[in-house]
């Protein structure tokens, strides 16, 4: 992975001290980081999802479900305390995008990576399909409205890439339009990293078979027939032409300042711990620290 940074004044996030981490992160990248902007750049190749096992454990200690799941209650942890120092820091603002097909995990995510974070400082943004209001105006206007303010965590659940991936298998746009939406958003995460803002995605990678049990579940189990939508079932008629858009999408923007990570989906626990362990060497690399307090403040004495 190049060392570009994000930011000329900023550590460069997307590394680790540890080389066998960064090894392994690397593995479930879609390949090297491009620059797109360069003259004559060809496009790139669609990645091959299939070399990526939605079913593997990478990031696991093979030491069953339960040890990994206290593995992430304690990665929240200490993601909870690098969210304080962050925000307390506030040179920075993190966005992370959850990005994947229905039933991948994106809510499953917030709840088992994000939980234990103060509230304050971190929110969470869902996006649906845009209203009459958003419509009338460009694709990245409603995106642009929810980036995360100084010392702000925000976390996407689906993104603005929902905008190269539903117009695309729909075919409401052209490819020429969608080459032209890549760059945009190239552009506009550039600018974001440029000015601050660390762009974290991740495409949580499900199996087909594992989605099938997952909205079955949804059906069977009065409690999460809310989350069960008829919609469902018409992407899921087009798996094979949503996998053929991400193939597009990821080779088309994973950048030095915003790379992508392939995250295998189909193990709950295992998900939520590869997030949580690069989320964690994310923050940890940004070189964090609470600010100077006034010299006034020794002085004072509480009565």
């Amino acid at each position: 992975m190049s060392h570009q940074p994000a930011n000329a004044q900023n550590p460069y996030p997307f590394a680790s001290h540890d080389p066998a981490l960064l090894q392994l992160w690397q593995r479930w990248q879609p390949g090297e980081p491009r620059d797109h902007r360069a003259a004559r750049a060809e496009a790139a190749a669609p990645v091959d999802l299939q070399q990526f096992d939605p079913g593997a454990k990478p990031f696991s200690a093979d030491q069953g479900k339960q040890f990994d799941k206290d593995r992430v209650n304690q990665l929240a942890l200490e993601l909870d305390e690098l969210q304080n120092i962050f925000y307390a820091d506030r040179r920075f603002k993190l966005l992370v995008i959850l990005q994947g097909m229905d039933a991948a995990g994106k809510d499953g995510t917030l709840r088992g990576v994000f939980s234990q974070m103060t509230p304050l400082g971190v929110r969470t943004v869902g996006w649906k399909a845009p209203t009459e209001t958003e419509k009338a105006r460009d694709y990245l206007w409603r995106i642009h409205l929810q980036i995360p303010a100084s010392g702000e965590i925000v976390v996407f659940n689906r993104s603005q890439y929902e905008d190269v991936l539903v117009p695309v298998v729909n075919q409401w746009i052209t490819p020429e339009q969608q080459a032209q939406r890549y760059a945009q958003i190239n552009d506009f995460e550039r600018m974001l990293s440029e000015t601050g803002t660390v762009v974290v995605k991740f495409m949580l990678h499900i199996s087909k078979e594992e989605q099938r049990q997952r909205l079955q579940e949804r059906l069977d189990d009065p409690c999460k027939h809310w989350k069960f939508d008829d919609n469902d079932l018409k992407v899921r008629a087009q798996w094979d032409e949503y996998q053929r858009s991400y193939a597009s999408l990821l080779a088309a923007t994973h950048t030095p300042w915003a790379p992508w990570t392939i995250v295998p989906a189909d193990s709950k626990t295992h998900r939520n711990l590869m997030i949580a362990t690069l989320l964690r060497e994310v923050l940890g690399n940004l070189e964090l620290h609470y600010p100077p307090g006034a010299p006034a403040l020794d002085k004072i004495r509480v009565k």
